[in-house]
């Protein structure tokens, strides 16, 4: 634990690699483990710009983040990407390509990109995000991005792990319609349209103007968010984009909100770990997996309620916890 301590805190790639792979396993020793190394570099944490970045599928996120990231490591910021990956449901695999995405800011000293599977995570975001973002902190990393898997109104949950919330959008893509939406819009913190180049450059333009009219409907009264255009392929309005998420920093400090935002992460990220731990504890039972095929199944066949199937395996559950015969909590 000390070496892999000096490791990440030196900066060594490999170790932070490594401690990465130790945060994401969901074997019990490596949790024990993964738990004393985050609490190692507790202290060395908290003082990086966290940027969440979401967006439709086809949006260009993975470009995106390969442009500004190459900006930002050209003026000197170390820029650590935590880019989330979908996985199968079906085999559980992730294919991981977004190194190839971004394969020019891979390649640069000045920045480290961690693909992660999402797992059977809701809203995202893998399971150990959180975590990752922290290794990379306290690498000395003064920039991390976290790219979300891309899946709709519904992907919310990066809003809750970092200080900006960058929502990336394309013209033609029901613009109006999904600003006048209650969702992942309104928790935007930065918008700005993609792609506003060649013959897009009108329509993005075009669609900005729309969704800043849209938000004066969803947000009436307090900050709402800018609304921009850009283009990763060209590089135009991108100095803009990361203006506005200093500036949105800024505001939240001035608001003296910052502190608080991130407190009350710690505490949703408690739950979160609390949440994850007992669904592992429901699947790793010894009397859950005794029956939970014969329960699955009359489930399926209608004998049995979603709700006493739901009722049945909780209580073998709580009987093996009372007996001790579950290691997991």
């Amino acid at each position: 634990m000390p070496a892999l301590v000096e490791g990440v805190r030196a900066g060594d790639r490999g170790t932070i690699a490594r401690a990465i792979t130790l945060v994401e396993s969901t074997r019990p020793s490596h949790r024990e483990a993964a738990s004393e190394l985050l609490a190692a570099l507790r202290e060395h944490t908290g003082h990086a710009v966290r940027v969440g970045i979401s967006g439709v599928p086809g949006a260009g996120k993975s470009t995106f983040i390969n442009a500004m990231g190459k900006r930002l490591v050209e003026a000197g910021e170390l820029v650590g990407v935590v880019a989330v990956d979908p996985s199968s449901r079906r085999t559980g695999g992730s294919i991981l390509g977004d190194r190839t995405r971004m394969a020019e800011l891979t390649a640069l000293d000045g920045a480290f990109v961690r693909p992660s599977p999402s797992g059977r995570h809701l809203g995202g975001v893998a399971r150990a995000t959180r975590e990752s973002m922290l290794i990379l902190e306290a690498a000395g990393f003064g920039v991390i991005i976290v790219e979300t898997v891309g899946v709709g109104q519904n992907e919310i949950a990066v809003s809750e792990m970092v200080d900006t919330f960058l929502l990336l959008t394309l013209a033609r893509a029901g613009d109006q319609l999904q600003g006048i939406k209650r969702g992942i819009l309104e928790l935007a913190d930065v918008i700005t349209v993609n792609k506003a180049d060649g013959d897009g450059a009108g329509p993005a333009r075009s669609a900005a103007r729309e969704l800043s009219g849209a938000l004066r409907l969803v947000i009436p009264d307090g900050r709402r968010p800018p609304v921009l255009t850009c283009s990763a392929l060209t590089g135009e309005g991108l100095d803009e984009v990361w203006q506005a998420v200093l500036e949105h920093r800024a505001w939240l400090e001035s608001q003296g909100t910052l502190s608080a935002r991130r407190a009350q992460q710690q505490e949703d990220w408690m739950w979160a770990i609390i949440d994850a731990h007992l669904t592992d504890a429901v699947r790793e039972s010894p009397t859950v997996r005794r029956i939970r095929a014969e329960t699955e199944a009359a489930v399926r066949a209608g004998t049995l309620s979603a709700v006493e199937g739901s009722t049945r395996l909780l209580d073998a559950l709580v009987t093996d916890i009372r007996e001790g015969g579950l290691d997991t909590l």
